[in-house]
C-alpha cells in the first residue's frame, strides 16, 4: 500500500493465536458438518473401518472392534501425502501439508520439495510469515501441467519474493544432523547441497483404497491405491460406490462434493450420472493462479484446433486501482463453432473468477454469448468478457489489432 500512500509499520506475528484461529475456523466447520449429519438422522461413526465381505465392514477405535452391516456402502476415504523413500524417519523436522498446517513454529529457512499446487501455497504462507523458502521441482516449470503462460506471472513474483526457485533439479537424499536438515539436490547448476530448518515435502498425493482391505469385499483395486468407478460412481459391485480422492485426480474438494452428490441419488434410486464437462483447479497462491476445460497443452496434444484471446490486466481500471495489474484472463475457443472450450486467469482472486468460464462451458457458450452479457464496471469479472470481445475484434479497451 506504500504506493498508494499508505504506510504500515513491520507486522508482528503471534503463531499460537494465528493457529488457534484456523483451529477455530476447522473446528467451525466440521462441527456444522456433525450437526448437519445429526439434523439428517446420519449416525456418525470414529474409527478405522476395514471391509470384512461384500456387506460389512469392521470398525476399530478405541473402544474396540465393532462390526457394521450394510446394503448399500459409499467409500470416501480420501488420500493422504506422497512420501520419498530417502526422507529421514520420525524426524518432526520434515513435513507434509498436513503438518505444515498445523504451524507451531515458523522455520528460519525452508526447504519445499514439489513446485506443484501445494507446494507453492504453502511457500507463499510461510514467505509470508517470515521464512526464507527455497522450492525444489523436478519439471521444468513451476505447476507442471498448466499453461507456461499463466504461471509466469506467478514464477515472476515467487523469483523475487523466495530465496530461491530450483527446476529441473532431483532431491536425492536429506540428512537428519542435530542441528539442520542437509538436503542434496542435482540440477543445471550441477550436483549441490544445502541446510534447512524444516523440510516440506509436497510431491503429490496417494489414494487411501489400499488401507481399507476391500479386496476382502471383491471391490477391483488398481495398484496405485485408486478405486475404478463408473460415471455413477459405482465400483466393479454395483451396491458400493467410490467418490473424491479415492477413484483418482483431479484430487479436488469441488470434485468429490460432486461426485458424493451423483453416489447419494443413485443409491436412492435416480437414474443419474455425472456429466460434468469440465471441473476447474485453482492454486491459491498469490497471485492466485486457475484454470478450467482445455489447456493449450492439452489442445497441441490432441490436435484440437482452438484460438487464444488474451485480456491483459493492466486495461483493468480495477485491476489497477488494487495495484495488481501484474493478471491476464486468457479465454480459448473451437476455431470452428467459436464455442469457449478453455479458459485461464492469473491474478487477485482468479479462483472466484473462473467460475464464470467454468458456467460458460458447461453451458456451450460462444464468443459472442460472453463478449455481449453486461459485466459489471469497476470488476475484475469485465476482464472476462473483454477477452470474448478480443476474440470477435469488438473491444474498445486496448488498441485495434493491426491488419
Amino acid at each position: 500500500m506504500r504506493s498508494h500512500g499508505v504506510s504500515f509499520t513491520a507486522p508482528t506475528v503471534d503463531i499460537d493465536t494465528l493457529r488457534q484461529w484456523k483451529d477455530s475456523v476447522v473446528a467451525r466447520l466440521t462441527g456444522g458438518l456433525v450437526d448437519l449429519a445429526r439434523r439428517r438422522n446420519v449416525t456418525v461413526l470414529q474409527g478405522c473401518a476395514k471391509f470384512r465381505d461384500a456387506h460389512s465392514v469392521s470398525i476399530e477405535n478405541a473402544d474396540g472392534i465393532r462390526t457394521l452391516s450394510f446394503t448399500q456402502a459409499i467409500i470416501a476415504a480420501g488420500s493422504e501425502p506422497g512420501k520419498l523413500p530417502f526422507l529421514p524417519k520420525d524426524d518432526p523436522r520434515v513435513i507434509d501439508s498436513t503438518g505444515a498446517l498445523a504451524l507451531t513454529s515458523i522455520p528460519k529457512r525452508l526447504l519445499v520439495v514439489g513446485g506443484g499446487i501445494i507446494g507453492l501455497e504453502m511457500a507463499t504462507v510461510y514467505e509470508a510469515l517470515g521464512s526464507r523458502v527455497t522450492v525444489i521441482e523436478l519439471m521444468d516449470q513451476l505447476i507442471p501441467g498448466a499453461d507456461a503462460d499463466l504461471v509466469a506471472p506467478l514464477a515472476k513474483r515467487l523469483s523475487k519474493q523466495l530465496e530461491k526457485i530450483r527446476l529441473k533439479t532431483r532431491v536425492s537424499k536429506i540428512e537428519a544432523l542435530p542441528h539442520a536438515l542437509v538436503a542434496h539436490f542435482d540440477g543445471p547448476e550441477g550436483a549441490a547441497q544445502e541446510e534447512f530448518d524444516v523440510a516440506l515435502i509436497a510431491v503429490g498425493r496417494r489414494a487411501n483404497g489400499n488401507l481399507l482391505a476391500v479386496q476382502a469385499a471383491g471391490i477391483t483395486l488398481a495398484p496405485d491405491g485408486t478405486i475404478p468407478v463408473d460415471r455413477q460412481m459405482r465400483t466393479n459391485l454395483q451396491h458400493i460406490f467410490a467418490i473424491g480422492d479415492v477413484i483418482g485426480p483431479p484430487m479436488l474438494a469441488h470434485k468429490a462434493t460432486h461426485e458424493a452428490k451423483v453416489a447419494a441419488e443413485v443409491a436412492s434410486g435416480h437414474n443419474v450420472a455425472s456429466d460434468a464437462h469440465v471441473i476447474p483447479s485453482v492454486a491459491y497462491t498469490d497471485p492466485e493462479v486457475a484454470w478450467v476445460g482445455l489447456t493449450e497443452i492439452e489442445a497441441k496434444r490432441q490436435n484440437i484446433s482452438i484460438e487464444k484471446s488474451v485480456f491483459p490486466w493492466a486495461a483493468s481500471g480495477r485491476a489497477l486501482a488494487l495495484g495488481r495489474e501484474d493478471g491476464f484472463t486468457k479465454l480459448l475457443f473451437d476455431k470452428e463453432s467459436r464455442r469457449l472450450v478453455g479458459a485461464g486467469i492469473v491474478g487477485t482472486s482468479a479462483g472466484d473468477l473462473i467460475a464464470e468460464a467454468a458456467l460458460a462451458i458447461e453451458m456451450g457458450a460462444d464468443a459472442l454469448d460472453i463478449g455481449i452479457t453486461i459485466h459489471p464496471h469497476p470488476t475484475l469479472s469485465e476482464t472476462i468478457g473483454a477477452a470474448a470481445e478480443v476474440f470477435s475484434g469488438t473491444t474498445t479497451d486496448l488498441p485495434p489489432a493491426r491488419r
